[in-house]
């Protein structure tokens, strides 16, 4: 037994005894004693973030960031002890040696420059969805998680789901058949009566105060500079090619899901979009996207379809005539019928009502969840990544190719995508959205 070995069982026997005789210390970066809670810093608290915390609340939320003070004090006052910043950078250079893990809930344009930093400085990394805000830094990410052994998670929660596990283990058993097509919808970013943020918008003349409590260089970051408007923040960012990546990045990440883990579909070889018009700095209403992969094993090729902004799938008539869809969900299609799902990676059903009847449920073989920021949690303190099912291993060529569908959405045309090589053969100006440029001080 070496002395890390050792460390570890003098470690795991003083919990059992009640004594706690091994700092972590002398166990090494980004290891935990089995006994302690995980001391977590949480960056980017006051929307989904705050949802995050109170579910990792379990642990000790030693720090808290938020460039919005006014919108996290909700978090402040639920961990008063937790030291408080706006700037992640600052809040690593003063406290960073005492936590292990980082939560990072920001708009989608800081993922990748704040969880690398965490990663960088030996911390386990929880961040919303989606991953990263372009296709290279999601490889980038993936590879500095592997690189350092810490351990990940993306923020599709539904992936610690019976759902997700159920339509894998039907598929596999067969109950639709060879899979021929997908279609995959939500309502985001809005339906009529129903808009969750304002897309196609326009950049608004005029600059506005900048609220109080917002430091808007903060929220900028690795965004090129503009003045402050509230067309930006809260909320409405997502719709805005600096900052989000639109209904895919919101909600594809969610209801597709299933079908990138159930069929192992890997990278699409080419993607196209129809879409109503484009802002000149904001994605579409709406958009249809098709997403075609390549046979793989034994499973042929096939094709995705995703609908957004109101667009929905032409549905099956024996689907239809028992069934109407909701407004977040994933159906595949098959040579013996169909089988829906609800959004998040919600629960399998078949159609028609007969295959239901003839279809005899399999096993349950995949291991099932904890929870999703459970299993996170429990992962960083046994330092096994792979426990960490949606960690970046899955998440990071997940997201790249969701983000290959916008590469078609933003410049209208097909995107032939070569996925090991990171290039859109036909589609030389794809560059430029495939990589980023990122303002001094945020680069990753």
């Amino acid at each position: 037994m070496n002395r890390r070995q050792f460390l570890k069982v003098s470690a795991a026997a003083a919990c059992i005894s009640g004594l706690q005789i091994v700092p972590r210390h002398v166990l090494g970066q980004g290891q935990t004693p089995p006994c302690e809670k995980l001391n977590i810093a949480g960056i980017g608290i006051g929307g989904q973030g705050g949802g995050d915390l109170n579910e990792m609340a379990t642990e000790n939320i030693v720090a808290l960031c938020d460039v919005d003070w006014k919108k996290a004090g909700g978090q402040f006052t639920k961990f008063p002890k937790a030291e408080r910043f706006k700037d992640y950078r600052v809040m690593f250079d003063k406290v960073g040696k005492t936590f292990d893990a980082v939560m990072c809930a920001t708009p989608d344009h800081m993922h990748a420059p704040i969880s690398l930093a965490a990663l960088r400085a030996g911390k386990h990394v929880y961040v919303e969805k989606p991953m990263a805000h372009t296709i290279e830094e999601a490889r980038i990410m993936t590879k500095v998680a592997k690189e350092t052994g810490l351990v990940t998670q993306m923020g599709n929660n539904g992936h610690a789901g019976e759902g997700l596990r159920q339509t894998k283990e039907w598929i596999d058993a067969g109950a639709i058949g060879i899979v021929k097509e997908i279609h995959c919808w939500t309502d985001r970013p809005g339906t009529p009566g129903h808009k969750w943020w304002p897309q196609p918008a326009e950049r608004p003349a005029e600059a506005q105060p900048v609220p109080a409590d917002l430091d808007w260089d903060l929220f900028l970051g690795a965004a090129p500079e503009r003045p402050y408007a509230s067309v930006y923040h809260p909320f409405a960012w997502r719709g805005w090619f600096d900052f989000g990546t639109g209904a895919l990045g919101d909600m594809a990440v969610h209801n597709m899901d299933p079908a990138f883990f159930a069929l192992d579909l890997g990278a699409p070889i080419a993607t196209e979009a129809q879409t109503s018009p484009l802002g000149k700095e904001s994605y579409p209403a709406w958009q249809i996207i098709t997403y075609e992969f390549a046979a793989k094993g034994n499973r042929p090729a096939v094709k995705l379809t995703w609908y957004d902004g109101g667009k929905l799938p032409v549905v099956p008539k024996d689907v239809e005539a028992e069934f109407k869809i909701a407004d977040n969900g994933i159906m595949f299609v098959g040579e013996k019928g169909a089988m829906v799902c609800g959004g998040w990676a919600g629960q399998p059903r078949l159609f028609p009502a007969a295959r239901r009847k003839e279809f005899e449920l399999p096993a349950k073989t995949l291991p099932r969840s904890m929870g999703h920021r459970q299993e996170w949690i429990q992962a960083c303190k046994d330092h096994k990544p792979e426990k960490s099912m949606a960690g970046f291993a899955y998440s990071g060529p997940y997201t790249e190719a969701l983000l290959v569908g916008n590469l078609a959405v933003r410049l209208q045309k097909r995107i032939e995508w070569d996925s090991a090589n990171m290039k859109a053969t036909n589609a030389p100006e794809a560059d430029a959205l495939i990589h980023k440029k990122y303002r001094k001080g945020f680069e990753i």
